[in-house]
C-alpha cells in the first residue's frame, strides 16, 4: 500500500476567512537562512537556553501530578503572582480571580481580545508599522482596521492622526510598547496625551506589552496599568514566554477590569480553555523570585550594547533601540535594493538573516530599513557581526 492515499474527489471549495493572508516573511526568511547556512538574526526568540530551575520546577509539577485540567482562567497560583508583579511594579490593583487570565501567549490573547469586543463593523486602530497579527484578528471578528503610521524616522506616536482617526464606529486602538518592530518607547506623556484624547469616548485600549522588561538606558516602561484612567479601559497583554527565554511555552496573560475580563473569558473558554497545567505551576513557582524578571533589562542592555558596538564598524547604520530586543538599521548606504530583496540578498550573499520592516506595513512602506534580533548568545552575535563586516 502507498505510503500516502490520494483523495480521488477534490475537496469542496472555501472561501478564505484571511484572502490576504500568505507564508509570512518570517517563515520565508528563516527558511532561507537554514537553506544557506545564515546566521538568523531575523525571527525573534533567544538561541540560549532558559533557567535550568524553570523546565525543573515543570518536571517536578509533573511528577506531582499536577497534569489534569486547570481551572479556565488560570492556575490561582500564577494569577496571584501576576497580580502581585504588577502591583508592585505599576501601582494598580487587579483581582487575581476577576480580572487575571493565563492566555496560550500574547497572540492567543490578544486574538481573544479582538474577538471579544470587536463586532462587524467596528473600526480598530492600529499603529504601523505593527505585529503581522493584528489586522487578521480584525478582521476575524468583522472589524475594519484603520492604518495610522508612526512618524517615519522617529516611530513616535502621531496623535493628531490619532485623534483625527477617531469616529463613532472606532472600537479599540492598539497600542505596543515596547514596539515591535522598531524598538521605540511610549513616554509618561504619551499615555497622558492617549488618556486625553480618549476621555470622551467609549474606545478599549489593547495595550501589547510583551517586551515591559526590555527598557533601556535608565528608562521605565510606561504601562498602561501606571495611568488609572486609561487602565480602567484597557486589555493589558504581556508574555511569560519573551520575559523567560521560553517562548516554546506559549504562555501569556491579560489584565483588565472585571467586566472586560468576563467578556475576554466567554471567548477564551471556547478557543484555548485552557493552559498547559505543569508550565503554569512552574511559572508560579519560579515568579516568587521577582530578579530575573527585573534584572532582564540590563542583561538585554548589555547585548544591545555588544551587538551596536559591531554595528559601528559595518555600513549599516543602527537607530535608537530605546526598547525591546530588536535593532533596526539602515541600509541606504550599502544598497538601493528594495527590503525584501535587500534582505533575501543579505541572507544568501553575506549570510545573516533580518526581516524587511515593509513587512510590517500594510501597504509595504519602504524605508531601506531592516530589523535584526539581538536576543542571541555573544558568539552569535559576534559571527554576525563579522559577516556583516563583509559587506
Amino acid at each position: 500500500m502507498p505510503a500516502t492515499c490520494p483523495f480521488i474527489h477534490p475537496p469542496p471549495s472555501v472561501k478564505s476567512r484571511l484572502p490576504r493572508v500568505g507564508t509570512t516573511i518570517f517563515s520565508v526568511m528563516s527558511a532561507l537562512a537554514q537553506q544557506h547556512g545564515a546566521v538568523n538574526l531575523g525571527q525573534g526568540f533567544p538561541d540560549f537556553d532558559c533557567d535550568p530551575r524553570l523546565p525543573a520546577a515543570a518536571f517536578d509539577a509533573m511528577r506531582r501530578g499536577l497534569n489534569q485540567y486547570p481551572p479556565m482562567a488560570g492556575v490561582p497560583q500564577l494569577r496571584e503572582a501576576v497580580a502581585a508583579k504588577i502591583a508592585a511594579l505599576y501601582g494598580q490593583r487587579y483581582d487575581a480571580a476577576d480580572e487575571i487570565t493565563i492566555t496560550a501567549g500574547a497572540t492567543q490573547a490578544i486574538l481573544s481580545v479582538i474577538l471579544a469586543v470587536v463586532h462587524p463593523g467596528d473600526e480598530v486602530i492600529v499603529l504601523e508599522p505593527a505585529y503581522d497579527s493584528y489586522e487578521p484578528n480584525i478582521v476575524l471578528a468583522g472589524g475594519k482596521t484603520v492604518h495610522v503610521p508612526l512618524d517615519a524616522g522617529t516611530f513616535r506616536p502621531n496623535f493628531d492622526a490619532i485623534a483625527a482617526a477617531l469616529t463613532p464606529r472606532t472600537r479599540a486602538i492598539i497600542v505596543n510598547t515596547p514596539h515591535n518592530p522598531s524598538a521605540s518607547i511610549w513616554s509618561a506623556a504619551d499615555m497622558q496625551r492617549l488618556a486625553d484624547l480618549l476621555r470622551p469616548t467609549g474606545v478599549i485600549v489593547v495595550a501589547d506589552e510583551v517586551y515591559e522588561h526590555m527598557v533601556y538606558d535608565g528608562a521605565r516602561h510606561e504601562s498602561v496599568c501606571r495611568h488609572p484612567e486609561l487602565a480602567a479601559r484597557s486589555f493589558v497583554v504581556s508574555s511569560f514566554g519573551k520575559t523567560y527565554h521560553v517562548t516554546g511555552w506559549k504562555v501569556g496573560y491579560v489584565a483588565a477590569p472585571a467586566p472586560l475580563t468576563a467578556e475576554l473569558r466567554k471567548v477564551h473558554q471556547f478557543n484555548v480553555f485552557t493552559v498547559n497545567t505543569p508550565v503554569q505551576h512552574a511559572l508560579a513557582h519560579y515568579m516568587a523570585d521577582p530578579a530575573p524578571y527585573l534584572g532582564l533589562a540590563d542583561f538585554y542592555q548589555r547585548k544591545r550594547d555588544l551587538f551596536r558596538a559591531g554595528l559601528a564598524a559595518t555600513r549599516l547604520r543602527a537607530l535608537p533601540s530605546a526598547g525591546s530586543y530588536f535593532q533596526c538599521v539602515d541600509y541606504s548606504a550599502v544598497s538601493d535594493l528594495a527590503e525584501t530583496a535587500f534582505c533575501e540578498w543579505l541572507t544568501v550573499e553575506i549570510g545573516v538573516a533580518a526581516i524587511p520592516l515593509s513587512a510590517f506595513y500594510r501597504d509595504g512602506f519602504e524605508q531601506r530599513i531592516a530589523r535584526l534580533c539581538f536576543a542571541k548568545k555573544d558568539e552569535t552575535l559576534a559571527l554576525a557581526i563579522e559577516r556583516l563586516k563583509k559587506i
